[in-house]
Order: structure tokens, then C-alpha cells, then sequence
């Protein structure tokens, strides 16, 4: 179990310059944007415009806050995405802009490098949080503070935790907290963990 605080996360500027990226985790360790096979990062939508392109790369968006926005993406229809709507998959490798609904947004975002990495986000709310990472790597992100059941810690909003494959935890927040759980699968694992492309 790892805790990843808020206040280390990586600050750099978006890969086509347009705004800036928080990165809470990358794989391999010091990867670039160029040559991650997986990425965790938070980003600030403050106008509308285009995405930067990742070739080979698998991503999934979802608001942690803001009113949303509407995404689209070549061969897709275009979607609205709110803090209260699923988290959404998208190829990265195709064109795609982005009009905010009502003023500026942050955003998550979890890509993976296809065919050796596959990811799914999941948003869940609630008090209690069973997280089990099974056959793959699990990280917790909270938009509210967080204890572990039975641990003397505290993560803080935007902390997140990391479950290595076969970890569990309990986690207890106050009422109505949200949580995004993101399960990083490798090799023939990814498989059932593909996301739509």
C-alpha cells in the first residue's frame, strides 16, 4: 500500500503546451509523455480547444469539478461529461476538442499504452469503500478526506491511494464522499479490462 500526497504531486506544462498537467503517477518511473505505458494525471480546462494527440494510447476522462464539458472525438459521437456522469473511454490517438459547459474544469485522466496496459476507472459514492485489487494494480483517488479502517493514516482530498494485485483495504470518509478507482491491468489481463476505442 502506497500513499500518494496531493501537494508532491508533478506540475508540467500539456504535451501540445495549451495548458498544464498534474501528474500523480507514471510507469515506467520518469517516463515522459512520449514513452509512458501508463499516466495518471489531473488537468485545468479553462477554454475550449483541442486535445493533445497520444498515438497507441488508451484514455478515460472524468470531471472531479466544474459544471463539464462536451467532448468529441472523430468517429464518435459527441458526448457530455459531468462530475456526475461515468467516466469516459476514448482512443487518444484520434482528433478531439472540447467545449466547456459553463466555465472552467478539472479533469481526470488515466491513459494506457495499448496492447501492453489496460485500464477502467470507475466513480464511486458513498461512506464506506472495500477496495480489492485483485490481478491488478488498484489507486484511489478521493474528492473528500479519507481513513483507512483500522490504519493511522489520513489521506486528504485528491490523495490517493495505491493497492498492489492481491491488496485490500477499507476505506471510511464522510458522508456523500466520492471516489474514482482505477484498475491498471497488464498483458493478457487487459483483455477483460479493455476500454472502448
Amino acid at each position: 500500500m502506497r500513499i500518494l500526497k496531493a501537494s508532491d504531486y508533478k506540475r508540467m506544462p500539456w504535451k501540445n503546451g495549451a495548458g498544464e498537467t498534474v501528474e500523480l503517477a507514471v510507469f515506467p518511473p520518469g517516463a515522459s509523455v512520449e514513452d509512458f505505458d501508463w499516466r495518471i494525471s489531473m488537468a485545468s480546462v479553462a477554454v475550449d480547444g483541442a486535445f493533445s494527440l497520444f498515438p497507441g494510447i488508451d484514455r478515460t476522462l472524468s470531471i472531479l469539478s466544474g459544471e463539464g464539458l462536451s467532448l468529441s472525438v472523430e468517429g464518435h459521437q459527441t458526448v457530455d461529461i459531468k462530475p456526475d456522469t461515468p467516466p469516459y473511454s476514448f482512443p487518444a490517438d484520434r482528433p478531439t476538442s472540447v467545449t466547456l459547459t459553463a466555465g472552467p474544469v478539472t479533469d481526470l485522466n488515466v491513459m494506457t499504452r495499448r496492447g501492453r496496459f489496460a485500464h477502467r476507472v470507475t466513480r464511486r459514492q458513498g461512506r464506506r469503500f472495500a477496495l480489492e485489487a485483485g490481478q491488478a494494480t488498484l489507486v484511489a483517488i478521493g474528492l473528500g478526506s479519507l481513513e483507512d479502517e483500522g490504519r493511522d493514516f489520513v489521506l486528504q482530498p485528491l490523495d490517493a491511494l495505491v493497492l498492489d494485485p492481491g491488496r485490500n483495504a477499507v476505506l471510511i470518509a464522510e458522508p456523500c464522499t466520492t471516489v474514482f478507482t482505477l484498475e491498471i491491468a497488464e498483458g493478457a489481463r487487459s483483455k477483460a479490462m479493455a476500454v472502448v476505442s
